[in-house]
Protein backbone atom coordinates (compact mmCIF):
# COMPACT_ATOMS: atom_id res chain seq x y z
CA UNK A 1 0.00 0.00 0.00
CA UNK A 2 1.37 3.43 -0.94
CA UNK A 3 1.90 6.22 1.56
CA UNK A 4 -1.19 8.37 1.94
CA UNK A 5 -0.95 11.88 0.49
CA UNK A 6 -1.36 14.45 3.28
CA UNK A 7 -0.84 18.03 2.14
CA UNK A 8 -0.51 20.81 4.69
CA UNK A 9 -3.58 23.03 4.96
CA UNK A 10 -2.64 26.69 5.09
CA UNK A 11 -4.38 30.05 4.96
CA UNK A 12 -3.13 33.40 3.66
CA UNK A 13 -4.68 36.84 3.53
CA UNK A 14 -4.31 39.61 0.98
CA UNK A 15 -4.53 42.84 2.97
CA UNK A 16 -5.22 45.76 0.62
CA UNK A 17 -5.69 49.51 0.76
CA UNK A 18 -5.61 51.79 -2.30
CA UNK A 19 -3.09 49.86 -4.37
CA UNK A 20 -0.89 48.77 -1.48
CA UNK A 21 -0.59 45.29 -0.02
CA UNK A 22 0.87 43.90 3.20
CA UNK A 23 3.76 41.47 3.02
CA UNK A 24 5.58 39.95 5.98
CA UNK A 25 9.33 39.43 5.95
CA UNK A 26 10.63 36.22 7.50
CA UNK A 27 13.77 34.09 7.57
CA UNK A 28 13.23 30.62 6.10
CA UNK A 29 16.22 28.30 6.45
CA UNK A 30 18.51 31.34 6.68
CA UNK A 31 17.06 33.14 3.65
CA UNK A 32 14.84 36.23 3.68
CA UNK A 33 11.42 35.54 2.19
CA UNK A 34 8.27 37.62 1.72
CA UNK A 35 4.71 36.36 1.99
CA UNK A 36 1.19 37.44 2.73
CA UNK A 37 0.23 36.94 6.37
CA UNK A 38 -0.13 33.16 6.32
CA UNK A 39 0.17 29.96 8.27
CA UNK A 40 -1.18 26.53 9.07
CA UNK A 41 -4.70 25.59 10.04
CA UNK A 42 -4.73 24.46 13.68
CA UNK A 43 -6.92 21.80 15.27
CA UNK A 44 -10.45 22.88 16.17
CA UNK A 45 -10.46 26.14 14.21
CA UNK A 46 -12.25 27.06 11.03
CA UNK A 47 -10.38 28.31 7.98
CA UNK A 48 -11.70 31.83 8.64
CA UNK A 49 -10.59 31.68 12.28
CA UNK A 50 -7.14 30.55 11.12
CA UNK A 51 -6.95 33.54 8.76
CA UNK A 52 -7.93 36.00 11.49
CA UNK A 53 -5.39 34.46 13.91
CA UNK A 54 -2.52 34.44 11.41
CA UNK A 55 -3.13 38.06 10.39
CA UNK A 56 -3.13 39.11 14.06
CA UNK A 57 0.05 37.15 14.84
CA UNK A 58 2.00 38.28 11.79
CA UNK A 59 0.84 41.91 11.41
CA UNK A 60 -0.83 42.91 14.68
CA UNK A 61 -4.02 43.77 12.77
CA UNK A 62 -7.45 42.63 13.87
CA UNK A 63 -9.46 41.95 10.73
CA UNK A 64 -12.45 40.06 9.46
CA UNK A 65 -11.84 38.77 5.93
CA UNK A 66 -14.18 40.05 3.24
CA UNK A 67 -14.02 36.88 1.18
CA UNK A 68 -11.91 34.24 -0.55
CA UNK A 69 -9.68 34.80 -3.58
CA UNK A 70 -8.64 31.24 -4.34
CA UNK A 71 -7.92 27.73 -3.20
CA UNK A 72 -4.62 26.43 -4.56
CA UNK A 73 -2.71 23.19 -4.44
CA UNK A 74 1.07 23.67 -4.39
CA UNK A 75 3.84 21.06 -4.45
CA UNK A 76 6.84 22.77 -2.81
CA UNK A 77 9.03 19.63 -2.90
CA UNK A 78 8.61 15.92 -3.59
CA UNK A 79 7.55 15.34 0.02
CA UNK A 80 6.03 18.75 0.85
CA UNK A 81 2.63 19.83 -0.46
CA UNK A 82 0.09 22.47 0.49
CA UNK A 83 -3.57 23.27 -0.02
CA UNK A 84 -3.73 27.04 0.49
CA UNK A 85 -6.90 29.05 1.10
CA UNK A 86 -6.27 32.71 0.25
CA UNK A 87 -8.61 35.27 1.80
CA UNK A 88 -8.75 39.04 1.29
CA UNK A 89 -9.58 42.06 3.42
CA UNK A 90 -10.06 45.62 2.23
CA UNK A 91 -8.72 47.98 4.89
CA UNK A 92 -9.73 51.61 5.46
CA UNK A 93 -6.13 52.81 5.70
CA UNK A 94 -2.52 51.64 5.56
CA UNK A 95 -2.58 50.83 9.24
CA UNK A 96 0.56 50.52 11.34
CA UNK A 97 1.85 46.95 11.40
CA UNK A 98 3.25 45.34 14.55
CA UNK A 99 4.06 41.64 14.15
CA UNK A 100 3.56 39.60 17.31
CA UNK A 101 5.12 36.38 15.99
CA UNK A 102 8.87 36.33 16.77
CA UNK A 103 9.54 34.53 13.47
CA UNK A 104 8.33 37.58 11.53
CA UNK A 105 11.16 40.05 11.02
CA UNK A 106 8.95 42.86 9.73
CA UNK A 107 5.67 43.64 7.98
CA UNK A 108 5.19 46.49 5.50
CA UNK A 109 2.93 47.91 2.81
CA UNK A 110 4.06 47.42 -0.81
CA UNK A 111 2.80 48.33 -4.27
CA UNK A 112 2.35 45.56 -6.83
CA UNK A 113 5.42 46.85 -8.68
CA UNK A 114 7.52 46.59 -5.51
CA UNK A 115 6.23 43.06 -4.90
CA UNK A 116 7.04 42.03 -8.48
CA UNK A 117 10.61 43.26 -7.93
CA UNK A 118 10.81 40.90 -4.93
CA UNK A 119 9.66 37.91 -7.01
CA UNK A 120 12.85 35.90 -6.42
CA UNK A 121 12.41 36.38 -2.66
CA UNK A 122 8.74 35.44 -2.39
CA UNK A 123 7.89 32.46 -0.18
CA UNK A 124 6.11 30.77 -3.07
CA UNK A 125 4.76 31.57 -6.54
CA UNK A 126 1.30 31.70 -4.94
CA UNK A 127 2.04 35.17 -3.53
CA UNK A 128 2.01 36.81 -6.98
CA UNK A 129 -0.53 34.38 -8.43
CA UNK A 130 -3.11 35.18 -5.76
CA UNK A 131 -2.41 38.92 -5.95
CA UNK A 132 -3.02 38.79 -9.71
CA UNK A 133 -6.19 36.74 -9.16
CA UNK A 134 -7.37 39.37 -6.66
CA UNK A 135 -6.59 42.25 -9.03
CA UNK A 136 -8.48 40.44 -11.81
CA UNK A 137 -11.56 40.44 -9.59
CA UNK A 138 -11.52 36.79 -8.54
CA UNK A 139 -13.34 37.10 -5.25
CA UNK A 140 -15.80 34.76 -3.59
CA UNK A 141 -18.00 35.13 -0.50
CA UNK A 142 -16.96 33.54 2.79
CA UNK A 143 -20.09 31.37 2.45
CA UNK A 144 -18.06 29.34 -0.08
CA UNK A 145 -16.45 27.72 2.97
CA UNK A 146 -18.48 25.73 5.47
Amino acid sequence: MSKRYKPNVTVACILHHQGRFVLVKESIEGEIRYNQAAGHLEANETLTQACIREVKEETGLTIVPDGVVSINQFQAAADLAFVRFTFFAELNSCESLQPQDRQIIDANWYTLDEIQKLSNKLRSPLVLKTLNDYLQGKRFPLALLN
